[in-house]
């Protein structure tokens, strides 16, 4: 995408599928799935491949994206991203600062950051962050050692900032609602997608709660 058809399509994300640690065949199934069930943004995400693996697996993923017309972020590794064309990069608290990705990637690039507390977020999105995931929305295994912040947190965010906002953490299909009522109609997705029963199912459900 180019810049501007980039951030029109972040403007218009609600579902955001974040990629579990899967086999590559498997995730790539699985991503295909979450796609077709109507998830606005792919992002990969995997702690455990070696680097020549997870460039490889961003290509083929690069190439899902691309033929559905879908946001495609890359976490942590602004040069993978790069080398595959991605739209955009999610950084982390131990990746290359907000300025020094900016400056990497250049303008029209998505940087995503995660944050909070409204001061932090709003410091990330002066470095340059062009969207924010808000969270522990709710418990979960994955940011285990981080309070729950609750998806209020995340309707905060969003009325302090002028970037979109996600909840991230614990999100689920059953507790979608919840975010939705607190005034948040973006959330990030894990194992609410990639770990239910029918993927493209539970994307659909997702997007739709979201949405009405």
């Amino acid at each position: 995408m180019n810049p501007s058809s980039r951030q029109s399509a972040l403007a218009g994300a609600h579902l955001y599928a974040i990629t579990p640690d899967e086999e590559p065949e498997r995730l790539l199934e699985l991503s295909r799935a979450v796609l077709g069930g109507g998830a606005d943004v792919l992002q990969l995400r995997h702690k455990t491949l070696p680097r020549g693996r997870l460039l490889e697996l961003a290509i083929r993923l690069r190439e899902i994206t691309a033929e559905a017309g879908r946001l495609f972020i890359v976490n942590d590794h602004v040069d993978i991203a790069l080398l595959v064309d991605a739209d955009g990069v999610q950084l982390g608290d131990d990746d290359l600062s907000l300025p020094e990705a900016r400056r990497l990637a250049g303008a029209g690039f998505l940087i995503g950051a995660s944050a909070n507390q409204v001061e932090s977020a709003r410091q990330a999105v002066k470095e340059g962050a062009d969207y924010v995931g808000c969270g522990p929305a709710f418990a979960t295994p994955i940011k285990a050692v981080k309070p729950v912040v609750g998806p209020g947190r995340a309707a905060e965010l969003q009325s302090a900032l002028g970037v979109p906002v996600f909840a991230i953490g614990g999100v689920q299909p059953e507790n979608l609602d919840q975010v939705v009522a607190s005034g948040v109609r973006r959330a990030c997705m894990i194992r609410g997608l990639f770990g239910a029963a029918d993927p493209e199912a539970a994307a659909r459900r997702s997007r739709a709660i979201l949405t009405e």
